[in-house]
């Protein structure tokens, strides 16, 4: 049924598009999504999977950058979305087509001839061709459009196919958002073209029903972010997830209390894994065979790797990496539909990790994430870590702002009330840390702003700490 429904789209989708065009997709997590992906990619369109997370102005920008002049979505999810002033300004732009409106051009021949054509291609494609646009998520700047061609998207399910021993009897259940490189490739993409059944949940945030819908689907195969699972171990009863056989998790640490959690409340093992959009996205991952806590595993086969040198970071390096799931290039607004090709097939990730000769990898920070202080580089990211079970609740996240002094000190934001520097420096001075870690106050905010896939939006925070201190934002 999807590929028949996906051959009656695609010939739709043709009537009003150009080969090779960029086809912008916004839909949630359901059945409607995986059928309007494959059905672009039949037609030989290239998806464009638009975050309606993001805004206006960000969409706008994504949009202009890939040079997308169409967009697909559904007239009840805008709905029930509330996103009628988002779409009425991607209007200006943009031809907005619903869903519903093409269900009722389907006629009893197009029906006919999509039972012929399923599983075909409408429109010839190469492997090398450009497949999908993912927008990078923003977390520490502008998003770019990452630009991933077929055969980046089936290498990575190769990759992962090989540390795993998935099989079509497996069921996945899939919060993820699919505008997200992890929940596409991983959550819909992997089961699908893998044989396995596939449930798409819509929200990732709904942390009493989905230990139920868990439970009452039988899904062996669940992918989560750290803020994610534990909001599902808070609600769910240990025999919600009993057929589930593997955990993994990416996108952001997954701290020691939600491991320990786990183990101890489910019996279950979290595989935590490192991708990046531009890696379509699995880089390295944990797995049943070559496991080890603190690190996100072992790089995927076929991936070379060299760590570039950074002044003031004595273990590790910059990791920059080559390989079949690396992206074709950036698209960006300041030069739209123009492909901005990876300098010789490598990217760097902009992580400073260290890998072992195993090639598992650990992660020490974004090189973005550190700060200069006093002459010194402070990992951002280590501080994190440092404090995370300090509030377990209320894990805080840290930013750096200039100062005359030192050349710039570290802010910490946290959700828990009352909340001291104080309590956070006695908390550092156990565990070891430097004088240079201490933060230079704590601020108690409301809520952390958060991206779709769960990361901490960094550019938000920024913006709203700088603000509260009167400083003037930056990147």
């Amino acid at each position: 049924m999807l590929q028949a429904g996906a051959a009656v789209l695609g010939r739709k989708i043709m009537a009003f598009t150009q080969p090779g065009e960029c086809v912008g997709v916004m839909m949630p997590n359901a059945n409607a999504a995986a059928v309007t992906f494959f059905a672009t990619q039949a037609a030989g369109r290239v998806v464009a999977m638009l975050n309606y997370t993001a805004g206006a102005a960000n969409l706008r920008s994504a949009c202009l950058a890939a040079k997308v002049k169409t967009v697909l979505t559904s007239r009840a999810f805008v709905e029930k979305a509330k996103l009628e002033a988002i779409v009425a300004a991607l209007g200006a732009d943009v031809a907005i087509h619903y869903l519903e409106d093409t269900r009722k051009s389907v006629t009893t021949f197009d029906r006919l001839r999509g039972l012929l054509e399923a599983g075909r291609q409408l429109a010839p494609r190469a492997p090398d061709d450009p497949a999908v646009v993912l927008f990078t998520s923003g977390s520490e700047g502008a998003p770019k459009g990452v630009v991933l061609s077929h055969r980046n998207l089936l290498s990575n399910i190769a990759q992962i196919n090989a540390r795993y021993d998935i099989t079509p009897a497996d069921i996945v259940f899939n919060v993820l958002p699919v505008f997200h490189s992890f929940g596409l490739t991983g959550g819909m993409l992997l089961p699908l073209l893998s044989g396995m059944k596939l449930f798409l949940y819509p929200s990732p945030l709904h942390y009493r029903q989905i230990p139920e819908l868990i439970y009452g689907t039988n899904a062996t195969v669940l992918f989560g972010t750290d803020t994610f699972l534990a909001g599902y171990a808070r609600s769910a009863n240990p025999y919600d997830f009993r057929s589930l056989r593997y955990i993994v998790a990416g996108a952001e640490r997954v701290r020691e209390e939600t491991r320990k959690t786990y183990m101890e409340k489910f019996g279950l093992r979290i595989m935590e894994g490192y991708g990046v959009t531009e890696t379509a996205p699995v880089l390295a991952v944990n797995s049943p065979m070559f496991n080890r806590n603190g690190t996100v595993g072992r790089l995927m086969p076929g991936v070379e790797y060299k760590l570039e040198t950074v002044p003031g970071i004595d273990e590790g390096g910059r990791l920059i990496v080559r390989g079949p799931n690396i992206m074709l290039g950036y698209y960006r607004a300041d030069n739209p539909g123009e492909l901005e090709e990876t300098p010789q097939g490598w990217h760097d990730t902009g992580d400073i990790c260290v890998v072992d000769p195993m090639t598992f990898v650990t992660i020490r920070g974004r090189a973005k994430r550190f700060a200069k202080i006093a002459g010194e580089m402070v990992s951002l990211t280590a501080v994190e870590q440092m404090t995370s079970d300090l509030w377990p609740d209320a894990a805080p996240a840290v930013i750096s702002v200039p100062d005359a002094r030192k050349g710039e000190r570290l802010v910490m934001a946290t959700t828990r009330v009352g909340a001291t520097r104080a309590e956070a420096q006695a908390h550092m001075k156990a565990k070891g840390a430097t004088e240079l870690m201490m933060p230079s106050e704590v601020i108690v905010v409301d809520a952390l702003p958060l991206l779709g896939s769960g990361k901490t939006d960094y550019v938000e925070l920024n913006r709203l700490i700088r603000a509260q201190l009167g400083l003037t934002t930056t990147n």
